[in-house]
């Protein structure tokens, strides 16, 4: 979305883990004005995104084999995940900014170290061939973010910098599932590839990497 303007900033302030995977998955309907119902979301992240403070529910002993949720409809990425959709498909002035419905955000905390797998369906009038179009359209030249043909798991984006996303229609709901490493899409890996953009260097450069099943 800010692919230009990254190549001409002085700073740039990297999106959060949540906010990355959340975005990709609703940007290419941001952009063309076919976000107007509830979003309903739910996300499972691993323990290495519970930050640098050690508590109760971040130690492996406690996650594994466990499940839990936190933050309910409150989460703090939502505020920007919903600030750039709105930007989404506009000029970028406060005038132009779109409307969004609803989002429901349920993140869980997951038996794994690293990764988020979510799952986010909001109704949809148009065909399933239609969305796909969308998105591959939206994401054309994009070297790390596909979307898949295939229901995708956290083992095909795990220790990458890529994000995976798949499409699936039920009824009238479309059902978007998206899959990146909390610790580099969506942190590490996206500041090295936005310091790519600014010094002109290729975008891909150092995140070549292979993911847990290859």
């Amino acid at each position: 979305m800010q692919r230009d303007a990254i190549k001409s900033a002085s700073n740039i302030s990297n999106p959060g883990c949540f906010a990355t995977a959340l975005q990709l998955a609703l940007l290419p309907l941001a952009k063309a004005q076919k976000l107007s119902h509830p979003v309903h979301i739910n996300g499972t992240t691993g323990s290495t995104g519970a930050g640098i403070i050690p508590g109760e529910t971040t130690h492996n002993s406690w996650r594994n084999n466990n499940l839990s949720w936190y933050k309910a409809f409150n989460h703090q990425h939502l505020g920007e995940v919903r600030e750039q959709l709105s930007f989404a498909g506009t000029d970028g002035t406060a005038a132009t900014r779109t409307e969004l419905p609803p989002f429901y955000f349920i993140p869980n905390r997951g038996a794994f170290s690293r990764g988020i797998f979510a799952t986010l369906y909001t109704e949809y009038q148009d065909t399933i061939e239609a969305a796909k179009a969308l998105y591959n359209a939206y994401y054309e030249g994009a070297p790390y973010t596909h979307l898949s043909e295939f229901p995708i798991d956290l083992k095909q984006v795990t220790n990458t910098n890529q994000c995976h996303i798949h499409l699936h229609k039920h009824e009238n709901q479309l059902l978007i599932t998206v899959a990146i490493d909390n610790l580099l899409k969506g942190a590490s890996g996206q500041a090295v590839q936005n310091m790519n953009l600014i010094f002109g260097w290729e975008e891909t450069l150092g995140l070549q990497l292979k993911a847990n099943r290859f």
